[in-house]
This record gives structure tokens, sequence and C-alpha cells, in this order.
């Protein structure tokens, strides 16, 4: 038996904030987002395995990398099913490969200098989800621009949900020092039982980074032909909002800050009436 180069942790779609390929998504093309996301699971789960050291995350997601362009094994099969679904939907492997160029990030970068470094880490992380899905949906070129600004806010909401748990499990802290600094907190405020006051403005300054995202983000449904991609759209748009709002209200150091159904039921009525009507 050939040994994988995956550590699964476990984690599924049911785990994430956000609807990942829900059956709002067209019924053919559900599982190629469903593919996708195992694949970068995959990724993400190798670059956050604490077993493992830096260097040996790096050559595995580089293995990964290496089958999804056709290298032979099955040492890799996320990688494996992932070429595959390229094929089937005659999409180039460019929104793959950046995923990797984040998760390889992941694997060796512990802290970020000021907000261009994080939005330059969402270029990678982020914004290739949303284009997959959008290649896929053969959605116009103007697309692009609200679902990077969407995908890089889901991923900062995200960053300061788990702010304190990224730096106790893996000594890794989005927060970026220059804001950090600015606002008077420290990274070892990240240790203590609630936010210090220096750590309460930084969440707040990166929220009124994320306000500038959603800007651009609500144009989105409007951008995106297909109905039910975009009450999809629609949908995760009015999630992300929630979320941010409850991020002012609520201390993510204390405890996690998360969503609730009865916030997904809501969202899902937006998502409805946006599909006829959107921004």
């Amino acid at each position: 038996m050939t040994a994988t180069v995956e550590t699964p942790s476990g984690k599924t779609a049911t785990d994430e904030n956000f609807p990942v390929g829900s059956w709002l998504i067209r019924a053919d093309l559900r599982p190629h987002v469903h593919v996708f996301y195992r694949f970068a699971r995959t990724a993400d789960d190798i670059a956050d395995n604490p077993a493992l050291t830096p260097d040996e995350k790096v050559q595995r997601l580089n293995r990964m990398e290496a089958v999804l362009l056709g290298a032979p094994g099955d040492d890799a099969p996320d990688a494996a099913a992932m070429r595959q679904s390229l094929r089937e939907t005659e999409i180039a492997p460019d929104n793959c490969r950046d995923l990797m160029v984040a998760f390889r990030r992941d694997a060796t970068k512990l802290r970020y200098a000021d907000w261009d470094d994080l939005m330059d880490y969402c270029r990678y992380s982020a914004a290739p989800v949303g284009r997959q899905v959008l290649d896929l949906h053969r959605a116009p070129p103007a697309a692009k621009r609200p679902s990077d600004a969407l995908c890089a806010a889901l991923q900062v909401l995200n960053h300061l949900q788990d702010c304190a748990l990224d730096y106790a499990g893996l000594d890794r802290v989005y927060l970026p020092e220059k804001e950090l600094a600015a606002c008077g907190g420290t990274i070892e405020d990240l240790r203590a039982a609630r936010a210090s006051m220096g750590l309460r403005k930084t969440i707040d300054v990166l929220l009124d980074g994320i306000d500038r995202l959603m800007r651009s983000a609500r144009r989105l449904p409007a951008a995106v032909p297909d109905l039910r991609l975009r009450a999809e759209c629609a949908t995760i748009v009015t999630l992300a909002e929630t979320l941010s709002g409850r991020l002012r209200r609520e201390d993510p150091v204390a405890g996690r800050v998360a969503l609730s159904k009865s916030d997904f039921a809501a969202a899902a009525g937006v998502g409805f009436w946006r599909m006829v009507f959107p921004w």
C-alpha cells in the first residue's frame, strides 16, 4: 500500500463558516465544487499539521501540486481527483496552483507586516476559491473583482475568529504587525482571557478594512448571470456582513464568535430574494 502525503484533520465542509457547494449550486457542477474543496482542505490540513516541520509540509504540498499537474502515483488522491475534475470541466489549474502558493506560505510564514501583506496572502489563499466557482459557471470577467473582495473579506473574518487559536496552536498571527503596533496592542495579548484595548482596536481596524471590501463584494450577485449562483453569492454576502457585525460586538479572544442556525436561515432568505432582485 502506497503511503499518502495527505494528513486529514477530520474537518469537512460542514465545519466551514459559509456554504460550500450547497444545493443552490447547479447539480452538474456541485461535485466539482466538492472536489475542489477537498483538494483545498487537504492542502490546508498539511499546512496546519503541527506534527510536520515546515520543510516536510512544503515537500508534501509540492507533491500534491505535481500530481495535480500530471505526475504519476497514487499518494495524493485528492490532487488526482482535482486533476480529473479540471480535465472534465476544461478549466486550467491556475486557481489550484495559486492555492498551493498560499499553503506553502502558511507552512513557512508566521507573521504579516501590514494590511497590504495580508491582502497579498488573500490573493492566493482566498481569491482562487471564488474564481474556481466562477470559472465552473463560465461567469463573465466582471464578476472576478467583487468575488475577490468577498473572498478576502471571508478570509480575514476567519482570521479574526481564530486569532487566539492560530497563535496558541501554530504560532501563526495574521493580525498585521503595523496595525497592531499602531493600536497599542501586542502579539502576546492573544494569550489573555479577553482582548486588550489595543487588540480590540486592531480588530476594529481590520473590520473597517472588511467593510471596504464588502462595498465591492455587494456587487457580486448582480454580476453573476446564473440565478442559482446569484442566490448562493447573495447568501454568502449576507453571512459575511452578519459575522462582521457580530465581531464588532463580541470578543473573539474570549471565545469563538460564530454564526447561528438562524443567521444561515435569514441569509438564505436574502439569497432567494436577491436571486430575483440583485443589488
